[in-house]
């Protein structure tokens, strides 16, 4: 039997538009429903709020997926641009947005069974939602509030490049689950910076 995450990702290869979309919303919902509740109190904190762009922050969905699926969701939507990701990092993406609210960034390894975060993630995990993306202003000083206000260390001691000239960092926030979420906080850059 097929979970819901599973039937979803089978969704986004579909040669039928419909069930892209399906997909898409069912991935969409499954990731932000668990991060909505890991970063419920954040939207607590008046400079935090304001920073990921409240009362409509912008949220992206990280599904992580094998080579071969990466592959088929890609064509099947129409062959995407592959976004420009840093040489240090195991990852090729692209992302698809099916409305102004769903979402999704396509992750693979480009080592698979290699050490990068991607395919650690395929590897202890499968195919899965990885990681959601809150866009953000100043992501410097959005670190600053979680680490004195709230007390989750970022992943990195600064805000590093990320895919398409953003700068980006990572947090493991607590969920309702006793696992962890992985958020990633971007900001929006120019190629000039």
């Amino acid at each position: 039997m097929s979970s819901p995450l599973t039937a979803a990702i089978a969704g986004l290869t579909s040669a039928e538009p419909s069930a892209r979309q399906a997909g898409a919303e069912e991935v969409y919902r499954l990731g932000r429903a668990t991060a909505g509740i890991a970063v419920s109190a954040w939207w607590g904190d008046e400079e935090l709020s304001v920073l990921l762009l409240a009362p409509a922050p912008v949220i992206t969905v990280g599904l992580a997926v094998s080579r071969e699926t990466f592959n088929r969701i890609r064509i099947a939507n129409g062959t995407p641009k592959l976004a420009d990701v840093p040489p240090d990092q195991d990852a090729e993406e692209f992302e698809l947005h099916f409305s102004k609210e769903i979402s999704v960034d396509v992750l693979t390894t480009r080592e698979p069974g290699g050490a990068g975060a991607i395919a650690r993630y395929l590897s202890k995990f499968g195919e899965g939602v990885q990681q959601v993306e809150f866009r953000c202003t100043n992501v410097d000083r959005a670190t600053e509030i979680l680490k004195e206000k709230f007390k989750i260390a970022p992943l990195y001691p600064a805000t590093r490049p990320g895919s398409d000239c953003t700068r980006v960092n990572f947090f493991l926030v607590p969920s309702p689950d006793g696992g962890k979420v992985l958020i990633e906080l971007y900001q929006e850059t120019s190629k000039a910076q």
